[in-house]
């Protein structure tokens, strides 16, 4: 009997396998009182309303304007004129270790012993970060394949992105599960056929658990 294909994961990096920069935007304001009247706008993790990340939803702006707004006002509130990605380097050296979700890389491990290939498709990586350790991260190391639109050019939700991934990954568009935290990306992955799973920042490990079933693989172990 023939056995069906069996499934890939493709996921995105930042706020999703990476926490994400409006949780460490947070933890920047408890450390540093010249940005916390900014910080307390931080899309659904602030405490007041950020007009910005509505914009960004709505797609009135991209996700990298949004950043790069944050990374002025930010960089005005210390006096600083920095590029993004220096803004970026500070902002996610305060996880130090702790940069990724453990249900993240509970997926990436069990994902990978159980024989599923493993891809990542972002947007940012080198134009945020540059070749720092953010861009050799040892999770990185655990993947088949990259692709970063910072290198190619082709950005999510453009409907080249998701195919150029599924060619890398050798796999049918529909027996591939796809973690973002974007919505608009989501939608161009289900535009895509894949199985997309949406992450809410407000509760990231449900997207995990959500991506583990579609897998077949069991619950993550209690830890």
């Amino acid at each position: 009997m023939t056995q069906p294909p069996r499934r890939a994961l493709l996921l995105d990096l930042g706020g999703t396998v990476f926490r994400s920069g409006s949780e460490l935007l947070g933890e920047f304001g408890a450390v540093e009182p010249r940005v916390r009247a900014a910080v307390a706008r931080r899309g659904p993790l602030g405490t007041e309303t950020d007009p910005e990340w509505d914009a960004m939803i709505r797609q009135d702006i991209s996700e990298r304007e949004y950043w790069r707004i944050r990374s002025e006002e930010i960089g005005a509130a210390l006096g600083r004129d920095w590029p993004i990605q220096e803004f970026m380097h500070t902002l996610y050296a305060l996880a130090g270790d702790d940069i990724i979700r453990p249900p993240a890389a509970a997926l990436v491990a069990d994902a990978r012993a159980a024989g599923h290939r493993i891809g990542v498709l972002t947007n940012d990586l080198r134009a945020f970060h540059g070749e720092t350790a953010m861009a050799s991260h040892p999770v990185l190391e655990q993947v088949d394949v990259l692709v970063d639109a910072s290198v190619t050019g082709i950005l999510k939700p453009d409907p080249r992105a998701y195919a150029l991934a599924a060619e890398r990954l050798g796999t049918a568009p529909g027996d591939i599960v796809f973690v973002d935290d974007m919505p608009w990306n989501i939608a161009g992955a289900r535009r895509a056929g894949m199985i997309a799973v949406e992450l809410d920042l407000t509760d990231p490990d449900a997207a995990f658990a959500v991506a583990r079933a579609e897998l077949g693989l069991g619950a993550e172990a209690a830890a």
